[in-house]
């Protein structure tokens, strides 16, 4: 059984926020990941939100600045958030950047060397993370949904398309749409899986909504004042690709929401309330 350290514990809510940290066998390295388990724990298993954060962010970010605790206690979900990539892994170059390497690990598996060897994160969270909320918390492995920012958003949308199986609800907070049109999501693909354009469709929302990928339903929150909506985030993409699926989609604007947490912390609420009805 993996070996699990408790980094640090806080009552909230009445229930419980912890920290913790284990050596992850699929990255090679220690992962650091964060767990808010709500009062209901107590009595039984809970539905699970996996939370994936946007570019710089850490295990800590969501739980600290999105005000979630309070919502999650309420409804009685647990809710998990990880690190954002690995880090110290020695490649060269790893933090020069601040939208690729550390803190940018865009929640795929790298193909292409050095990143291959510890850049996992597609099945970190799918595989590795999912078995030890299931096993090692009071989670309830038919009942998990996912939801993330920016960078996360792109992730929680590719992982529930791409895995109907053990995500039961997905929504974002200004998603990156299009990952294959827009400087970030170029500058990592061509690094972290290589220049051909094909073996990056698999993380791109919009092609594989266009390649027959499913949801039962999708929330989409996003501010018109967002830095990032016309450079690299592109939500036009997404709805026109979920309208010419037939994929069931809430797109939201709201004017003079921004980019950042005090956006997410304003409808996070709301979106727990959303997974909460999916999950039942």
């Amino acid at each position: 059984m993996t070996t699990l350290e408790t980094r640090s514990l806080y009552h909230c809510f009445g229930g419980i926020q912890g920290y913790y940290q284990h050596p992850s066998t699929i990255i090679g390295l220690p992962m650091r990941f964060s767990v808010y388990q709500p009062p209901q724990t107590e009595q039984q298993r809970v539905p699970v939100l996996f939370f994936l954060a946007g570019l710089t962010c850490t295990e800590e970010t969501f739980m600290i600045k999105a005000g979630a605790q309070r919502y999650a206690a309420e409804l009685g979900l647990m809710l998990v958030t990880m690190d954002t990539s690995p880090r110290q892994t020695g490649i060269p170059g790893e933090t020069d950047a601040w939208d690729f390497g550390a803190g940018a690990g865009f929640y795929l598996d790298a193909t292409a060397e050095p990143w291959a060897r510890h850049y996992r994160m597609e099945s970190y969270v799918t595989q590795e993370l999912r078995n030890i909320i299931v096993e090692r918390f009071p989670a309830d492995p038919n009942r998990i949904g996912i939801f993330g920012h920016s960078m996360g958003g792109h992730g929680a949308l590719t992982l529930a398309l791409r895995y109907p199986e053990l995500f039961r609800s997905v929504s974002a907070f200004a998603p990156i749409c299009a990952p294959m049109r827009c400087p970030w999501g170029q500058k990592a693909f061509s690094h972290y899986l290589g220049e051909n354009q094909q073996n990056w469709q698999q993380y791109d929302t919009t092609a594989l909504l266009q390649a027959g990928h499913r949801v039962p339903d999708l929330l989409i929150d996003q501010g018109f004042n967002d830095q990032f909506l016309t450079t690299q985030l592109f939500p036009e993409a997404l709805e026109q690709a979920c309208g010419d699926a037939g994929q069931p989609l809430t797109l939201r604007y709201h004017q003079g929401y921004d980019h950042s947490y005090y956006f997410i912390s304003t409808f996070v609420g709301e979106h727990l309330k959303y997974h909460r009805e999916q999950l039942g």
